[in-house]
């Protein structure tokens, strides 16, 4: 792979404590990951290596959160918040198994501020549910936040996101708990395609995205490739890195839009309902306004 100038930032989880030990999805399997629990667990570490290799080679710099015993999806750093314009806003879980993470991607958040990596860190009213970039997509074509609610995040968290960087908000019901998050189901890319699942959303949701996607730039997956999470994936530059096994059909049509498709193993992580865009979180993503001062949403 040729390595390529980037100003992509990301933070990542490792993955040393990851495993599937209850279920919150109906990905999740802890029965069948305890049977194998040796072979996957080294699977995950070999998987994620090969991942954050590929990201690096593409420019990418990386932060790691220390993984903690008793919380296995803290891998998971998309759900940790959702980061614009260098401001942090915490996420809040919907189920007590990943309630115990705040505090650790809260102290994750406040290094990466006394570094200068990060001017603010808000927190959400107290009551509302949002995880993260999970369910908060950042469109850099459209300049706005694709958010998913319904299953994991509430749609009155929509107004916070807007008040806190000043963005529009585009907020789509979520219809299929197997994609609970938005990013399992929705994937803007930087030339204003937008990779998605149609029957993973209402008709409303479906609705909205024909009105701010023209047809042309609008990529619908068929059920076998988001049962892959081939709409999980990151996007630095033409580069696309998904979990491996996308059909042929779908990575030809990127190739067509002028996008390199790259695979990685990530079948570990799969079985948790995660993939590549999961894994990771961007800390560089701008929305190109001016930043008078930090907003004042529960900034601490």
């Amino acid at each position: 792979m040729t390595s390529l100038t980037s100003s992509a930032h990301v933070l990542m989880g490792h993955p040393r404590h990851f495993a599937v030990t209850y279920r919150i999805n109906p990905w999740m399997e802890p029965e069948r990951w305890a049977r194998e629990e040796h072979a996957l667990a080294a699977a995950s570490g070999a998987e994620w290596d090969q991942f954050a290799a590929k990201l690096k080679a593409l420019g990418a710099r990386i932060e790691v959160v220390p993984g903690e015993p008793g919380l296995p999806d803290l891998v998971f750093t998309a759900n940790g918040a959702v980061v614009l314009d260098r401001i942090a806003l915490l996420a809040r879980f919907r189920h007590p198994q990943r309630q115990a993470e705040e505090p650790h991607f809260a102290a994750a958040f406040h290094r990466l501020q006394a570094r200068g990596l990060i001017d603010a860190v808000c927190r959400l009213p107290d009551g509302l549910v949002l995880e993260g970039a999970g369910d908060c997509v950042w469109d850099t074509a459209r300049r706005l936040f694709w958010m998913g609610f319904g299953q994991r995040s509430d749609a009155a968290a929509r107004r916070v996101v807007e008040n806190t960087f000043a963005v529009d908000v585009v907020a789509l019901e979520l219809a299929d708990p197997r994609f609970y998050h938005l990013d399992t189901a929705l994937c803007p890319l930087p030339g204003g395609e937008v990779i998605y699942l149609p029957e993973a959303f209402t008709e409303e949701g479906r609705a909205l995205i024909r009105d701010w996607v023209e047809p042309a730039f609008r990529i619908e997956i068929t059920q076998a490739d988001a049962s892959l999470l081939a709409a999980n994936a990151v996007c630095i530059g033409n580069a696309v890195v998904m979990a491996e096994g996308a059909s042929l059909a779908l990575t030809h049509r990127l190739r067509d839009h002028g996008y390199c498709v790259i695979p990685t193993p990530l079948d570990s992580f799969r079985r948790s309902g995660g993939a590549a865009f999961c894994l990771t979180l961007r800390l560089d993503r701008r929305s190109g306004r001016e930043i008078d001062a930090v907003p004042a949403v529960a900034a601490e």
